[in-house]
């Protein structure tokens, strides 16, 4: 009787050799030997004493069988304490599987739970992977009075009933992952990936929300769908390219935008491969948004193997701003005074009087009213109005300050006279197209707003 408990099972509770409530029956005509328990307490608990360990991945039955004897009828539930690693009550997991009602006097119920990391078909107290052992038992629930017999408590390693065919898999549920579109799984999928080690990540169908920045170092497959901040990269080092993050968003150029991200947050990788997907695109897709942790990149990079395919319309109508400045030969780049600044985008094109063809927008100053050009006007002195015109490009790497070293190879922008094609940075070096078409451009194919043109290398290009 020392070895069960009244209470959680933990060594502050009273045991049932103190408490004094119970008895142990030798001879039970159906059970044997097994334990008799008056109930009276609200809730009776029973729990072993001993700490039953909890291994990764492991989904464990706990049943036994009761009867009542006497008394008013109760109903018997599976009931364990969680502990963590340092000893500690998790509390936030479920600690009660499902209850069974007593209706007969002398017959047998079998009461049982089945627990585990994971929230699969069948697991009725989902522990994640925080809990790394328990104190198991029963609840006695209902009317107090019942005198009741339990049989032994036994627990059984069921983990083969969740396993997948393949043995090679790791299923991020068996650490705790939620597919519920609003639980943070980060911590649950970095303790899958380390202990995948060599074998295939698994996310299966669900909503999988992850808050912060993720790397992946496993071999990955993606059937759920992943739902993470724009400002979290999502780096997997193994199954880097674009259909793995199609997989992974459930959207082409969600998925786009995020396999850029963590190109140019990863060492790891020096290319994007498309694999010759075409990207429906309905709106220009603003590269350094995507990546808003930066603004300046000088490492060598390259997207390659697909296209982009412009489609719809709305977001492809340009923006046109019509707004009074001031011009001084002083400045020869510069206009002052400049009205509806803030409406106005950098990379627009200027048209007005004594402005030159291909005079862009290369940055302004909203809080000083000032507007950098990308060359000087002519006889343009004075103050008028000016038309800001900003065209809609597929890729748009106009909001970094300086892209170096950047490679565009063997990709197709298809415009559809819907869209222009690549708009550069503001700066930069070696801005290289390789084996390119731009195809039916509805402005420009290539517009440099700054210096991001300097020493720019066109290979074999349509």
């Amino acid at each position: 009787m020392n070895y069960w408990s009244s209470g959680n099972g933990t060594p502050a509770n009273d045991t049932y050799d103190v408490v004094g409530n119970s008895d142990n029956v030798p001879a039970d005509q159906t059970f044997g030997g097994c334990l008799e328990i008056v109930k009276n307490d609200l809730v009776q608990k029973l729990r072993f004493t001993g700490q039953t360990q909890l291994m990764p991945e492991t989904y464990l039955l706990v049943k036994t069988r009761v009867k009542v004897m006497a008394g008013g009828l109760p109903a018997v539930r599976i009931a364990a304490w969680a502990g963590d690693k340092n000893g500690n009550h998790v509390a936030e997991v479920t600690q009660v599987g499902p209850s069974i009602s007593i209706e007969n006097y002398g017959e047998v119920y079998d009461v049982s739970a089945i627990l585990g990391p994971g929230l699969r078909d069948g697991v009725d107290m989902v522990w994640g992977a925080k809990p790394t052992f328990g104190h198991f038992g029963i609840d006695i629930t209902g009317p107090t009075g019942a005198v009741l017999r339990v049989d032994d408590i036994t627990i059984e390693d069921v983990s083969h009933l969740f396993q997948r065919d393949a043995l090679n898999i790791v299923d991020v549920r068996d650490y705790g992952a939620i597919g519920d579109g609003v639980t943070d799984n980060f911590d649950a999928f970095v303790a899958a990936d380390q202990a995948a080690n060599g074998r295939r990540l698994v996310v299966p169908a669900g909503d999988y929300a992850v808050t912060q920045a993720l790397t992946l170092n496993s071999h990955i497959e993606f059937q759920g769908r992943m739902v993470m901040p724009e400002s979290a990269p999502l780096i997997i080092a193994k199954s880097y390219n674009l259909p793995t993050y199609i997989d992974a968003f459930k959207d082409e150029a969600l998925a786009f935008k995020k396999a850029f991200q963590a190109l140019l947050n990863s060492s790891d990788h020096d290319s994007l491969d498309l694999g010759g997907r075409t990207i429906t695109v309905t709106e220009p897709i603003d590269m350094q948004a995507a990546v808003a942790n930066r603004n300046t990149y000088y490492d060598r990079r390259v997207i390659r193997n697909g296209q982009f395919y412009a489609s719809g319309s709305l977001g492809w109508e340009n923006t046109i701003i019509q707004a009074q400045a001031t011009y001084s030969t002083s400045y020869p780049t510069r206009l002052s005074k400049v009205e509806n600044i803030i409406d106005i985008e950098i990379g627009s094109l200027v048209t007005g009087q004594g402005v030159g063809r291909e005079v862009y927008v290369k940055d302004k100053n909203e809080a000083a009213g000032t507007v950098t050009l990308s060359d000087a006007l002519h006889d343009a002195d004075g103050t008028q109005v000016f038309t800001f015109t900003r065209f809609k490009y597929l890729l748009d790497f106009g909001g970094f300050e300086v892209l170096s070293l950047f490679n565009l190879q063997n990709i197709e922008f298809q415009c559809n006279s819907k869209a222009s094609g690549v708009m550069l940075a503001r700066s930069g070096r070696l801005f290289h197209l390789i084996d390119c078409y731009v195809t039916k451009p509805k402005h420009r194919a290539i517009t440099s707003s700054g210096t991001g043109c300097q020493g720019m290398l066109i290979d074999r290009c349509h």
